[in-house]
């Protein structure tokens, strides 16, 4: 029984996600690896992944929030972030991507492809590194 309560094994690669508009909650829980009373608990602790309910109750997820468990579960599993650092941690990505200015478009995507952008593809703005790099050579000259 305790078996059911430990951490799923982790996986250094992301799962392909199919080419649908909506899942449920049990493919969810089949492409990421993670039990559905988890990923309901979830719902509850981060305000990023809240899939829409059909008329019949059913929870539907987009791929945005399928993308968003999978950044939870590297979070939470692969980094050993605690509930409320990945939740943090989200938010704060969340809000540099809306203040970031705004860099070239990609070419756009034809009906029916996928956009080139991997899982955690992010814009950082050139601004918002030079906090980070002050921070790695202080560290750097703390090591050395």
């Amino acid at each position: 029984m305790m078996a059911d309560l430990a951490a799923p094994p982790l996986k250094t690669d992301a799962p392909e996600i199919p080419d649908k508009l909506y899942f449920r909650i049990g493919d969810v829980s089949k492409l990421t690896g993670i039990k559905t009373f988890v990923l309901r608990f979830w719902e509850t602790e981060f305000p990023q992944l809240a899939p829409k309910k059909s008329g019949t109750g059913h929870r539907l997820y987009r791929r945005k929030d399928v993308e968003t468990v999978l950044i939870i579960k590297r979070l939470l599993y692969e980094e050993r972030f605690t509930i409320e650092g990945a939740r943090n941690f989200l938010q704060t990505r969340i809000q540099s991507l809306r203040t970031a200015p705004k860099t070239k478009k990609s070419a756009p995507v034809e009906p029916g492809q996928r956009s080139q952008r991997g899982l955690f593809d992010t814009t950082i703005s050139p601004e918002a590194l030079d906090p980070i790099r002050k921070e790695l050579r202080s560290l750097l000259d703390i090591l050395t």
